[in-house]
């Protein structure tokens, strides 16, 4: 999960050198979204003030209006990727951030989604990562939501994989999770097939680990 915390991290707050507070920045930025008061997003997150501090002097750097659009967000992701082409598989991340579909991810959906990826319960993270593969939000996955994100991640990754992949890959590894997850065989995934598929198998969850590689 290295790419998210090195584009909001202390590399950032670390040049800039500040040691202003998080609510002295709220009352000085003329910013067009304000975050939620501090005490409240360490009781929602399990970041700690000073890492919410330290999160938010990079996010706002980044973005100095308080939210990231689409295509702000594709351009800093595809930083760490330029092996590959990455925009499709960030469309997809900023959609899973973007927990109440405004177009855009504010400090609070930032912090949010990185506190369930970083330090969440394995349940919690199996939760987001259904998520992120149910593209059109309908509570199922189907196969071609999720050839669609296995496509995204190996175009991401470019030339990065050894030995180098073929064309069918992606779907060679659809077919073979699909077929595990979707237990009643009624063409659709479950949250349910889906976390307990990928708990009590250890191919699968090993590579849902992949995760750790990309966000």
């Amino acid at each position: 999960m290295g790419a998210l915390m090195v584009i909001f991290s202390l590399q950032k707050d670390q040049r800039r050198k500040r040691t202003d507070s998080v609510e002295d920045e709220l009352e000085l930025s003329a910013v067009r979204h304000r975050p939620e008061g501090l005490e409240q997003l360490e009781a929602l997150t399990r970041f700690n003030r000073k890492e919410l501090q330290i999160l938010y002097r990079g996010f706002k750097n980044e973005c100095p209006s308080g939210v990231v659009n689409e295509d702000t967000f594709k351009d800093i992701y595809s930083q760490f990727f330029p092996q590959g082409d990455a925009s499709t598989y960030a469309h997809f991340l900023f959609n899973a951030f973007d927990t109440d579909k405004d177009g855009s991810v504010s400090f609070e959906d930032f912090v949010m989604g990185l506190s369930i990826l970083l330090r969440g319960s394995v349940q919690e993270k199996l939760n987001w990562a259904f998520n992120l593969y149910d593209i059109n939000k309908d509570g199922y996955i189907t196969k071609e939501e999720m050839l669609d994100i296995m496509k995204a991640i190996y175009d991401m990754m470019g030339k990065c994989t050894y030995p180098l992949l073929k064309d069918d890959t992606p779907r060679q590894h659809v077919e073979i999770f699909f077929q595990k997850m979707d237990k009643n065989k009624d063409g659709v995934v479950t949250i349910d097939e889906f976390i307990d598929c990928c708990q009590n198998d250890e191919n699968i969850m090993r590579s849902m680990q992949l995760f750790d590689n990309v966000i």
